[in-house]
C-alpha cells in the first residue's frame, strides 16, 4: 500500500512538472509570437509612414499611460522587435493548428527557436553574423538549456567554427558510433577568459586558477563534463605520475584527461598523454565506462605537426590551444606597464 502511494505521489509530480515546463514553453512562444507581430505592424508602418526613432519613442509612452506598470516595450525594445521581425520575414510563422502568420516565404524555422528567450534572440541578433550560426546556438541552447550567460561565452569562445576542427586521433581510436559525439563535445579552441595572461606563464599557476573557478572552466570546456581532480595521482610500479585535469564526461561516458601546457605543442606531450591514458584505463576506468580520452591544452599549435604525432597513437587524443580576453591588444604594448612594473609603482 505505502509503495503504491509513493508511485501516485511521483506520477503526480511528474504531471505538474511537465505541465508546468509545458505552460512555460507555450507563454514563451505566445511571447515571440507577439513581438514578431509587433515587429510587423512597426515594420509596415515605419516603411509606409518613414516613422523614425521619434515616433517610436512616442508609442512606447502611450502604451506605457494606456497600460500602466508594463514592462519590457520601451522604444528600445520595440526597435529589437521591428529588427527581429526584419531577420526572420523569409520564414512562415505557425501561430495555432489553423492559422498562420506568413511573413514571406514558406521556409520552417528549427523548434529551437520556440524554446529560447527572446534575450537569447536579441543576443543571436547582435551578435552572430549568419542564420546558420544562429540556427546552431538555438539547437544548443534548446537541447542544453543554456542560459543567456552560457550563450554568450560559446558565441565569444567561437564554438560555432571551433566545433568539429580539433585535430585528433578519433577516426581510428574511438568507436564509429561515438566519433560524432566526441567531435561535439571538444574544441579547437578554448576561452579561458577567468585566467589572465600572466597565469598562463607558469603551468602550476594556471591549473590553480583553473581549478580555484571550477565553475567557469566547466563553462568553458562544454557539455556533459564532471570534474574528478586535479593533479590526480597515478602509482606504476612504486612511481608516482599525475595528471593535471581529471573529468568524467556523461555523453562519452569516458574519463578525460587534460594536460595543460604553457607554450607551443611538441611531439613528446603525446607520449606523455598516452602513457596516462593507458594506466587510467588499466586502474581508473570502470568496466561499463568507454576507453579514456585525452587533450593537450596549449598556447599554440602547428595542426600539421600535430597530425603527424598522434597518427599512429592507439588512444584517443586531440589537442587543442586556449586563450584568454586579458592578452594586451599589440598597440597598447609599451605604453601601459606590465603586472610585474605595476606592483613594483604599487
Amino acid at each position: 500500500m505505502k509503495q503504491e502511494y509513493v508511485a501516485f505521489i511521483t506520477d503526480l509530480k511528474q504531471r505538474i512538472v511537465q505541465s508546468r515546463y509545458i505552460a512555460a514553453r507555450l507563454a514563451n512562444r505566445e511571447q515571440l509570437l507577439l513581438y514578431l507581430r509587433m515587429g510587423q505592424m512597426l515594420a509596415e508602418k515605419i516603411a509606409a509612414e518613414k516613422w523614425g526613432m521619434a515616433v517610436i519613442e512616442q508609442i512606447a509612452k502611450d502604451l506605457q499611460n494606456q497600460l500602466p506598470g508594463l514592462r519590457g516595450f520601451s522604444a528600445r525594445n520595440l526597435w529589437s522587435m521591428k529588427k527581429f521581425h526584419d531577420e526572420y520575414q523569409g520564414f512562415v510563422i505557425l501561430q495555432a493548428v489553423t492559422a498562420e502568420m506568413k511573413i514571406g516565404d514558406l521556409h520552417e524555422l528549427p523548434d529551437g527557436f520556440w524554446r529560447i528567450s527572446f534575450t537569447h534572440h536579441l543576443l543571436l541578433l547582435n551578435k552572430c553574423t549568419t542564420i546558420e550560426e544562429r540556427f546552431f546556438y538555438m539547437k544548443q541552447c534548446s537541447n542544453e538549456f543554456w542560459s543567456v550567460r552560457h550563450l554568450e561565452y560559446s558565441i565569444k569562445a567561437n564554438l560555432f567554427k571551433n566545433q568539429g576542427k580539433l585535430p585528433n586521433n578519433f577516426a581510428a581510436t574511438l568507436p564509429a558510433e561515438l566519433r560524432p559525439s566526441a567531435l561535439e563535445v571538444f574544441q579547437d579552441e578554448y576561452l579561458m577568459d577567468f585566467i589572465s595572461e600572466e597565469d598562463t606563464k607558469d603551468e602550476r599557476v594556471f591549473e590553480g586558477k583553473a581549478v580555484a573557478d571550477i565553475k567557469n572552466l566547466i563553462l568553458r570546456l562544454g557539455k556533459g563534463f564532471c570534474f574528478i581532480g586535479n593533479q590526480y595521482r597515478l602509482e606504476v610500479g612504486g612511481e608516482e605520475f599525475f595528471v593535471d585535469l581529471l573529468f568524467f564526461n556523461r555523453h562519452l561516458q569516458s574519463l578525460v584527461a587534460f594536460e595543460l601546457k604553457r607554450g607551443k605543442f611538441k611531439p613528446e606531450y603525446v607520449g606523455q598523454l598516452n602513457f596516462y591514458l593507458n594506466v587510467l584505463d588499466e586502474k581508473v576506468r570502470l568496466a561499463h565506462e568507454h576507453a579514456s580520452i585525452g587533450i593537450v591544452l596549449c598556447k599554440e599549435k602547428n595542426n600539421t605537426v600535430v597530425e603527424f604525432a598522434v597518427r599512429t597513437v592507439d588512444k584517443a587524443m586531440g589537442v587543442a590551444t586556449y586563450r584568454t580576453t586579458r592578452e594586451m591588444p599589440a598597440e597598447m604594448r609599451g605604453i601601459l606597464p606590465d603586472t610585474g612594473e605595476l606592483a613594483r609603482l604599487l
